[in-house]
């Protein structure tokens, strides 16, 4: 009795012992690679001292997250968001660092919940241009623009593919190079974003936004179902950080802090300087 009582023990005990290291082996993703659209201003942009990074408040929010969960996170440029999110669905990248949950989404990926933040999108048209505008029927009959693969939230998404003619592209640039062309009636993007790139392009003067948004979703951090470090551990500490972060009012703070970053690293106008 006393033996098969040490024999017990022991086996408690060993039992104990894997548990424990299955736990943190649950935990020991070491490094975490993220991807995102590039055309994101202040969330996400390429870094024009190294391309092949990006930057942005996302980017500044994953650094919390890497230095308070010990993990390193680096955040890559893997091409136009359509291509982007094709990596992460594959497992070839982690994770996107900021998407809005759609239910085809779901499919390959896991969304962390709270967003982390929430962003409109809205209708671009050129100056001079504009049509009568009070909500989603009024694009009916006429073309549209939007990314490749890009979503407004499921009820948009859902509306759009029923109602709307819209073409696709791989970038923003392009988007509104062919509406400055007249080649479509409008651009559907984000506001922020788009007022960032439409002032890179010296376009803010020749483009306007028309309201109200057609939507306003939250960003969420997804992790792909094929990615190895996508586990119960790393979702649940992930979905910790996000709910202490917001309510912290960290990501605001981020958000802020990189529309100057933004406007800081945009060429200056020439100042003329008048004739003595």
């Amino acid at each position: 009795m006393h033996e098969r009582g040490l024999v017990r023990s022991g086996l408690l005990l060993l039992a104990g012992v894997l548990l424990a290291s299955g736990v943190q082996a649950a935990g020991k993703c070491e490094r975490l690679v993220a991807t995102g659209n590039p055309e994101y201003p202040p969330y996400l942009w390429r870094d024009p001292q190294n391309p092949g990074q990006l930057i942005g408040a996302s980017v500044d929010l994953l650094k919390a997250v890497s230095e308070e969960l010990g993990i390193g996170i680096e955040v890559v440029y893997a091409g136009p968001w359509s291509r982007a999110q094709e990596d992460v669905r594959t497992g070839r990248i982690d994770m996107l660092a900021g998407a809005f949950l759609t239910v085809p989404r779901l499919d390959s990926m896991d969304f962390i919940h709270p967003a982390f933040l929430s962003t409109p999108s809205v209708v671009w048209v050129r100056k001079g241009s504009d049509f009568p505008y009070a909500g989603w029927a009024d694009l009916q009959g006429r073309t549209g623009d939007t990314l490749v693969n890009n979503s407004f939230g499921q009820s948009f998404d859902a509306y759009a593919q029923n109602n709307l003619t819209l073409e696709g592209v791989s970038s923003l640039t392009q988007a509104f190079q062919k509406l400055m062309l007249g080649r479509t009636d409008y651009v559907l993007y984000e506001r922020y974003p788009g007022q960032a790139l439409a002032s890179t392009l010296g376009l803010q003067d020749d483009l306007q936004v028309l309201d109200p948004p057609v939507s306003s979703e939250g960003l969420h951090l997804a992790l792909s179902h094929n990615s190895a470090c996508n586990d119960p551990w790393l979702r649940g500490q992930l979905a910790k950080k996000m709910t202490e972060f917001t309510a912290a009012g960290m990501p605001q703070t981020l958000l802020q802090r990189n529309l100057q970053r933004w406007k800081d690293q945009q060429p200056q106008p020439a100042v003329s300087v008048p004739n003595p």
